[in-house]
């Protein structure tokens, strides 16, 4: 009779989700095989090359959970049942307050995971930037919304203003490990929004 091996002792979005929560808050390259099964239930690393093949594979894994939980906060970028405005300005919010909850590690897994790798992980980091260039184009047409509605003047700098508003974006994530609270980010973006008021 064919052995048919031991079943996973473990469920198997459960364990993405712990992997996502260290990547987040250590790292792509920090966070160590031996952490990622403790987190798993302390399974094998036969299991563990078994479920997910690799590290890089459950990265990748994770970075999905990712991106359809806790990222969604982003999707208000590209929401047009609302005005341009709108959207940014709800994205920005939305995308504070998640990052400064406490419930989970601070700032954004897309912006922290692989801010610095070695050579040999560059491909992670272009993972990330391609993921983070999905959100800029977001922002970009937002801002073209607003210009083709008139809700912004023609001789607004699109350029400009989508790095206006990418760069804040993606400084919360220090502000948020720096234990900015929520508050004065939230103030901020209050007074950032203002310069959409002023090219109005």
């Amino acid at each position: 009779m064919p052995r048919t091996g031991r079943p996973r002792t473990f469920n198997r979005d459960e364990a993405v989700v712990a992997a996502m929560l260290l990547f987040w808050e250590h790292g792509f390259e920090s966070t160590s095989l031996a952490q990622l099964r403790d987190a798993m239930g302390g399974i094998s690393a036969a299991s563990f090359y078994a479920a997910f093949e690799s590290k890089e594979a459950l990265f990748c894994e994770a970075m999905d959970k990712y991106i359809s939980t806790y990222g969604q906060v982003s999707e208000s970028f590209r929401d047009k049942s609302i005005s341009p405005k709108v959207a940014i300005e709800r994205g920005l919010r939305k995308s504070a307050r998640m990052q400064t909850e406490k419930s989970h590690p601070l700032g954004c897994l897309l912006v922290l995971s692989a801010i610095t790798c070695s050579p040999e992980q560059k491909h992670m980091q272009d993972m990330l930037s391609e993921e983070r260039k999905r959100v800029r184009g977001w922002i970009k047409d937002c801002i073209e919304r607003a210009v083709a509605n008139g809700e912004l003047r023609d001789s607004t700098d699109i350029p400009m203003l989508v790095t206006l508003f990418e760069t804040f974006l993606r400084g919360i994530s220090t502000q948020a490990r720096d234990d900015v609270p929520y508050e004065a980010i939230d103030a901020a973006i209050t007074q950032l929004m203002s310069v959409w008021d002023a090219l109005s």
